[in-house]
């Protein structure tokens, strides 16, 4: 099956009953665009596994999903949304990873009227100046969870940390974030190559720079190569990272090296809820592996559409955006709400690294934020 252009939709049935559908009538067209090949394939193969599995389990036979891939380039990804747009008529656009993406695609789509539901990337532009009444994130602001690792920190007693993310816009805003909770001095800051993947001069770096602890951003395969080669450098001074760097998939690819890392996020397997319960279950049995917080996400977006979807035809624009921003369903994460700039106002975890028999994942050991949203809602005027 060609990953670059796949369509699906709760059934072959309901493939069939919704040709010539116009997206309204309770009809709902979705365009996703996501990373399915290169680097970061897997972050973008999360959301869609996460998402398609809300969908079949719905059993909503009016709800159809286009599938692309945006190959990590903004230009790919433009292309991808005009298509959407213009040709098959989308009514909501979802799946982007990437926040430079985000950024080259969302403000157009929003401004043509199209809903857009972030399952990721979650840009400080679009939570301020740049919110829109049809932007919903489902998953945090960039900041957030930079934001928590910077409060654990400071509980941990870190003093002097060096910092490091790619130079992107979740990379730029991953530090500020970190910076805004954490109390401490700065033995060091670095904005590496989007991509990068040998970090033995930044390890160097480390080694010399008097540091007692590092905190790093780096998702993806970035976080893989970081890893491997700070645990065979010898360097021994604790890590901190958001859960981004320390993600399921990853994880298996980093091995030993990342236990006993401490690492946040808004999701875990192991939050108490028969929600999550059940998707972790499902997810494992539809899929053959664990899911990943990106895989919550996907899940959790395509729960909020189709709350939505039962209470509002898409049609009706304003009746259907009340619906979104209610956000009756059921989540994940266990209540789910959204702030004024349609971004999440959510608890932030602590997880550790363990190993559970030839699995590698994570544990919650504690909170570090509660009820966290973002700084940028203040500017956000909608």
């Amino acid at each position: 099956m060609n990953l670059k252009s796949l369509t699906l939709a709760a059934s072959l049935a309901a493939i069939a009953s919704m040709a010539g559908a116009d997206g309204h009538s309770g009809k709902l067209k979705v365009g996703m665009i996501t990373t399915l090949s290169g680097g970061g394939a897997g972050l973008g193969i999360d959301v869609r596994d996460g998402f398609m599995l809300a969908v079949k389990q719905s059993g909503n036979d009016k709800i159809e999903v286009v599938i692309e891939d945006d190959q990590r380039k903004p230009d790919i990804a433009v292309q991808l949304a005009d298509k959407m747009i213009q040709s098959e008529k989308v009514d909501v656009l979802t799946g982007i990873i990437w926040s430079n993406l985000a950024m080259a695609v969302v403000p157009s789509a929003t401004a043509q009227g199209k809903f857009y539901l972030s399952p990721n990337a979650g840009p400080s532009a679009l939570a301020g100046k740049g919110c829109h009444p049809n932007y919903f994130n489902v998953a945090w602001q960039n900041d957030n969870l930079h934001e928590a690792a910077g409060a654990y920190a400071n509980s941990a007693g870190f003093k002097n940390s060096f910092i490091l993310a790619p130079n992107y816009p979740a990379g730029q805003d991953a530090l500020t974030g970190y910076k805004r909770q954490y109390n401490g001095a700065l033995a060091g800051e670095i904005f590496t190559k989007l991509g990068q993947k040998d970090y033995a001069a930044e390890i160097a770096q480390i080694r010399a720079s008097g540091a007692d602890s590092v905190f790093f951003f780096l998702p993806g395969g970035m976080g893989i190569s970081f890893l491997k080669q700070y645990g065979d450098s010898g360097v021994d001074i604790p890590v901190v990272g958001p859960a981004f760097s320390f993600d399921q998939g990853i994880l298996q690819a980093v091995g030993a090296a990342a236990l006993g890392v401490k690492n946040t996020s808004q999701w875990n397997k192991d939050i108490d809820n028969a929600t999550n319960a059940a998707f972790v279950e499902t997810f494992q049995a539809e899929y053959g592996r664990l899911p990943s917080l990106y895989a919550s996400q996907g899940f959790d977006t395509a729960n909020l559409l189709l709350s939505a979807m039962g209470k509002a035809d898409v049609g009706d624009a304003d009746a259907f955006r009340a619906a979104l921003k209610a956000a009756e369903f059921d989540s994940t994460r266990g209540d789910f709400k959204f702030g004024s700039n349609h971004h999440p106002i959510q608890n932030i975890y602590v997880r550790e690294v363990i190993q559970e028999g030839d699995v590698f994942t994570n544990k919650i050991i504690g909170t570090a934020l509660e009820n966290h949203g973002d700084v940028y809602a203040a500017e956000c005027k909608m």
